[in-house]
């Protein structure tokens, strides 16, 4: 419970606490919400589903998203989920969105960027700038069912958006004339409305770029067009295509916020969908690991099965710990968000940087168990090779992983100097899964912070960790190694030149981020653990075996070579894989029930 709230009743079935009023409080009603889409999304490995694995399949090698899942999505009235409560939608919680989001990612990467998740990354700029006309314009384009597409980058700059050409002209008697093109936008051609990053002014810097909402309806027919849609090897039902406009005018009341604004804007926008869309993707690799699961137990060699080979199982066992990392890397990430906004600029892109790495490893760690049913592009195991084409397209885009380090890359001295070894830690809440959340305070998001309280979390776990079993031990062990891991990248980052303090730094520094975001997922799987254990829920959060097994796998990808770990915690974390396969419970933080 945060601090200042008044206390709540218990809801009976899952524990969250009610509203003072005697409604279901936020955990109640995320359990609920993510119930109800993954059961009118039907069971995935039941072929009479129209929402099947092969049927969506299907629908990938035809180039096209399922008709029947966005049918079923606006059935469920998921852009709404997009829409803050305060402007009439659900979206209370970052993490609850992502828990949501999960179900479709599980199923279908392109279903979910395709459907919604594309809106999403739209409407936030409008939430954290806008006015309330747009905002309240936008909640009925959502809520109705609508899309929005986002168009920050062009293809002849890249991530560097703020060299953009663009345009929004200011017209003479009032508003703009939009001029050029925007390439790579999913959802061009079917979007009623876009959310166009556009150069208002032809000096040079970051001041001369402002956020336009342009809304489809009104505009001048003859002045604008779609470009030819992309052929895409991930994502393939993704309608990728582009805008090219020709002094189109759009009224004054399209721009949001202030003029010269823009890059403010988009780096506050990146921080929300950067700490959300890694969490969702957890989902992806959870259905590869099912996938694999099912294949080890019903595939015998040698007169075993595949589950028996030593490799195997070290290998489902190593592939549900990077998901429980991962997780834990997101919760930290979109409950800072509301928490610790002024702290989310680093740990959000470190989020976006890291996560879908350790899924993308993992699931190629898992295609090695499959064997030659890896390049199978139907049946059983067809929807694993679609999944490991579309991951990728994760770390694609305007926050890609260039991107993320570079957002990292100018606040590691900064870091260095005023944070990392004596800040205070991050407050419990932000490792509590179920825990209630204020409102996004958007206007409390920074673009740099000299603040980390998640790695103060690891500084101080060495001294609290208990050390009474040989589990606790080794995670005794491997934090004080992460430990000295930290204080050697402070003395790197203190020491870093001018030149490579921005993102045109040496590959040495960017290698520096990277071991940081490391660093910030073994803190956050702590601060998990720890707070399982205080709070007495799950029993296998709680225990230390999956965390001797996470900063284990976090060690080595540091280059460092731990100790090896007791027999108990590769079996202990084995058990849980079989029993969460067996009772259909989700490989994640929240062993979410789901129907296949």
């Amino acid at each position: 419970m945060l601090i200042g709230t008044e206390p709540q009743d218990a809801h009976p079935a899952t524990g969250a606490v009610r509203d003072g009023d005697g409604s279901p409080g936020q955990e109640a009603r995320a359990v609920a919400r993510v119930a109800e889409l993954d059961r009118r999304l039907g069971d995935p490995t039941d072929e009479s589903n129209e929402l099947s694995y092969g049927r969506l399949v299907e629908a990938d090698e035809a180039g096209e998203l399922p008709e029947a899942g966005e049918r079923a999505l606006d059935e469920l009235g998921l852009g709404a989920d997009f829409v803050p409560r305060a402007e009439g939608g659900g979206l209370e919680r970052l993490d609850t969105l992502v828990r949501v989001m999960r179900q479709v990612f599980r199923r279908d990467v392109a279903l979910g960027l395709g459907y919604g998740v594309t809106s999403f990354m739209a409407a936030v700029n409008v939430w954290a700038a806008g006015d309330a006309a747009q905002r309240e314009r936008l909640a009925r384009i959502l809520t109705r069912g609508g899309k929005v597409s986002v168009a920050y980058h062009e293809l002849a700059h890249g991530n560097d958006f703020v060299r953009n050409e663009f345009e929004a002209r200011p017209a003479e008697g009032g508003g703009y004339l939009l001029n050029g093109a925007k390439q790579v936008i999913n959802n061009a051609d079917r979007a009623d409305a876009w959310v166009l990053f556009s150069r208002t002014s032809p000096a040079p810097g970051s001041r001369s770029h402002s956020v336009h909402f342009v809304e489809r309806e009104g505009l001048d027919t003859d002045t604008w067009r779609v470009l030819p849609r992309y052929d895409a090897v991930g994502v393939r039902g993704c309608h990728l295509s582009g805008l090219r406009f020709d002094n189109t005018p759009v009224p004054a009341s399209a721009l949001v916020g202030e003029a010269g604004k823009g890059v403010e804007t988009a780096l506050r926008a990146f921080q929300i969908t950067r700490a959300a869309l890694p969490g969702m993707a957890v989902g992806t690799a959870d259905t590869a690991l099912r996938t694999v699961v099912r294949f080890a137990l019903g595939r015998r060699l040698y007169r075993k099965s595949v589950m028996d080979i030593p490799h195997a199982r070290a290998t489902l066992s190593g592939a549900f710990t990077d998901l429980l990392t991962c997780d834990s890397l997101s919760l930290a990430a979109t409950r800072s968000v509301h928490l610790l906004p002024e702290q989310t600029s680093v740990l959000a892109a470190a989020t976006k940087y890291l996560v879908p790495k350790l899924l993308t490893d993992a699931m190629r760690e898992l295609s090695v168990v499959l064997g030659a049913r890896f390049y199978v592009r139907d049946g059983e195991y067809g929807i694993f090779q679609k999944h490991i084409r579309d991951l990728p397209v994760l770390s694609l885009g305007h926050a890609g992983s260039a991107a993320c380090q570079a957002t990292i890359i100018p606040q590691l001295s900064r870091l260095a100097r005023r944070s990392w070894f004596s800040d205070e830690p991050a407050p419990a809440e932000l490792f509590r899964p179920r825990a209630d959340l204020p409102d996004i305070p958007y206007d409390r998001l920074t673009l740099a912070s000299g603040r980390d309280g998640l790695s103060a979390t690891l500084v101080a776990a060495v001294d609290g960790l208990p050390g009474a079993t040989p589990e606790e031990r080794a995670v005794q062990g491997l934090a004080l190694q992460l430990v000295d891991e930290l204080r050697q990248i402070q003395e790197a980052s203190r020491a870093l030149a001018p030149e490579d303090r921005t993102a045109l730094a040496a590959p040495g520094t960017f290698a520096l981020a990277d071991r940081y975001a490391v660093l910030l997922a073994a803190a956050s799987a702590i601060g998990v653990r720890e707070q399982a254990a205080r709070d007495g829920g799950d029993a296998f959060l709680a225990d230390p075996a999956w965390l001797a097994a996470a900063l284990h796998r976090l060690a080595r990808r540091l280059g460092r070579r731990p100790a090896e770990l007791p027999a108990s915690v590769d079996a202990r974390v084995h058990e849980e894989v079989l029993r969460r396969f067996h009772a259909r419970g989700s490989y994640d933080l929240y062993d979410t029930p789901l129907t296949g």
